[in-house]
């Protein structure tokens, strides 16, 4: 009789990069990551043991000094896919970051419009712009606004570029970034 295999216990082994990628396409952005990503340490087992290599891409740092990281692997996709954070976006009870969703995205959005349907519409302009690749940093420069609720313009704009881009890494056999696009779309009617 054949016994069966045990699971071997997984034990993580976490990298922490710099990188900083700025392009002016969607191919680029996303053959560049890619290019990244193909520089990790693979996963073994040794011993019994799992060994897991755990990525952590620091990818932009906000004025507030907040930093936007990717996380590799992702926990419940494969391949090539990531998770975007953005340190004290929002937390779980732990205490430990938890990666901004869709739908805190829409959520914070939708409190913006509520405080001003002006300003929200300027903010709409400038996440096209970072739609179509241009830097947050370059976009903040041509528009100052504010709101008083949600997370500040240069946190969505911040996120929302590696959401896009997630979304082309994930989709890209598809419409990618217009996916989320789409949803952002729907708060301008």
């Amino acid at each position: 009789m054949i016994e069966p295999e045990v699971e071997p216990e997984n034990v993580y082994e976490p990298h922490e990069v710099t990188l900083k990628i700025s392009h002016k396409s969607r191919k680029e952005l996303r053959d560049t990551l890619i290019q990244e990503f193909l520089k990790e340490n693979g996963g073994y087992v040794k011993a019994g043991k799992k060994y897991v290599q755990s990525y952590r891409y620091y990818v932009e740092t906000l004025t507030n000094g907040k930093r936007v990281f990717l996380q590799r692997p992702a926990y419940l996709n494969k391949g090539m896919d990531f998770q975007v954070y953005l340190e004290g976006f929002a937390v779980y009870k732990n205490g430990k970051d938890k990666p901004p969703s869709h739908d805190s995205v829409i959520s914070d959005l939708r409190i913006k419009k509520a405080e001003n349907p002006n300003e929200f519409l300027k903010l709409l302009k400038m996440i096209d712009r970072v739609w179509n690749c241009e830097e947050p940093i370059d976009v903040l420069k041509s528009a100052e606004i504010k709101f008083k609720g949600g997370v500040s313009v240069e946190a969505i704009l911040y996120v929302l570029k590696w959401l896009f881009i997630e979304q082309d890494m994930t989709y890209w056999s598809y419409d990618g970034r217009a996916m989320l696009k789409r949803e952002i779309g729907k708060l301008n009617i």
